[in-house]
């Protein structure tokens, strides 16, 4: 490089836009009781646990969950799109397998696969 010329500095600029996806579907079974305690809700046999966008998606996850399964809502924040689902292993999974599936097949959601721990 000569010394006449300047090195041209690029910039990157990265933003976040949100598309309507689960991003995270994770059912935790037998939970270790500390868990539950750090969490402040009532012990049961698992967690479920989503991450939904755009975030105001987690109430119509919560609303799905409690209708589909015999679970509890254990955490639900609307700015986050955080949501814990409180209940037996298989009736936290129903609910996260339905959550799952009503968004994608009705409101067109790119789901997550449900992992396990």
């Amino acid at each position: 490089m000569f010394n006449n010329e300047k090195e041209e500095k690029k910039r990157f600029i990265q933003e976040f836009v949100p598309g309507k996806q689960l991003t995270l579907s994770h059912l935790i079974a037998n939970p270790n009781d500390d868990l539950f305690q750090m969490l402040g809700i009532e012990k049961a046999g698992a967690l479920g646990i989503m991450t939904c966008t755009p975030s105001e998606t987690v109430i119509i996850a919560g609303d799905i969950a409690t209708k589909s399964a015999n679970v509890h809502l254990g955490f639900l924040d609307r700015f986050t799109g955080s949501l814990v689902v409180v209940g037996d292993v298989s009736e936290v999974e129903t609910a996260l397998i339905e959550i799952n599936r009503f968004l994608a097949e009705n409101l067109g959601y790119t789901p997550s696969n449900i992992t396990k721990s």
